[in-house]
């Protein structure tokens, strides 16, 4: 893997619950030459639209800054750390992050938007129905920002997938010395939702990409829940 390309498609439009994410993404492809899609394409996907289209907005009073606080508790199963009006807790998908990934960015005012209750069951929702409406094989992604223990600023990270896998482990193939690997595991479906927020960006109005080019051999079935989730038992900070 030499070259990859990376671009977002435009025309997606505003998302409202029960919009079918697979047909608007397949029209809005198909009106660009330029972002036809092809098998083996992954589309990642930002995760507020996805919320938006199942439904998973809870309206908040607007004119009140903490009104989302007691969403923050109800979605989570842990409160891990507090300081002031921030809360980093565990969700119930076994997420680690800033009140319990509830989001009030690009929403319309008095409302928040909830993670989805299932990312890798949506992912394979959208991928099943871009299956069946286009006939292209492709993998998606769910992506959404999280910042990180020890490190400033935010990145987009996989909430969920379907079609690509979420780590590839390379533990006993040889690096570039011809070493053997003793514990190197690549967190693939992170690296595509980070390498395609650099063309969604956050207020540009483009909640999906397509990154091509990817390792053919990652394509296969996947799930962040299942693979890239620490498990408590193998985690050293909880």
């Amino acid at each position: 893997m030499s070259r990859m390309e990376i671009f977002g498609i435009e025309g997606i439009g505003e998302i409202s619950a029960g919009t079918n994410l697979a047909d608007v993404i397949a029209e809005a492809a198909a009106s660009d030459q330029g972002t036809v899609l092809r098998d083996g394409d992954v589309l990642v996907v930002t995760q507020k639209i996805v919320s938006k289209a199942e439904n998973r907005l809870v309206a908040i009073d607007p004119n009140d800054p903490l009104s989302h606080k007691p969403l923050v508790e109800q979605e989570s199963v842990r409160i891990l750390r507090r300081r002031g009006d921030l809360i980093i807790s565990e969700t119930t998908h076994g997420f680690v992050c800033a009140n319990a990934g509830i989001d009030l960015s690009n929403v319309e005012r008095g409302w928040a938007a909830l993670l989805p209750v299932d990312s890798d069951r949506s992912a394979r929702r959208i991928r099943d129905g871009l299956r069946h409406r286009s006939g292209v094989e492709v993998a998606v992604v769910i992506s959404d920002t999280f910042g990180r223990a020890w490190r400033r600023g935010v990145t987009d990270v996989a909430i969920g997938c379907a079609g690509v896998a979420g780590v590839v482990d390379l533990r006993g193939t040889a690096d570039a010395l011809g070493r053997e690997m003793q514990v190197t595991e690549v967190a693939v479906v992170d690296e595509i939702a980070a390498a395609a927020e650099l063309v969604m960006g956050k207020s540009t109005g483009i909640p999906v990409a397509v990154v091509r080019g990817i390792d053919p051999t990652w394509l296969r079935d996947g799930s962040v829940r299942s693979e890239v989730i620490r498990k408590p038992s193998e985690d050293l900070f909880r």
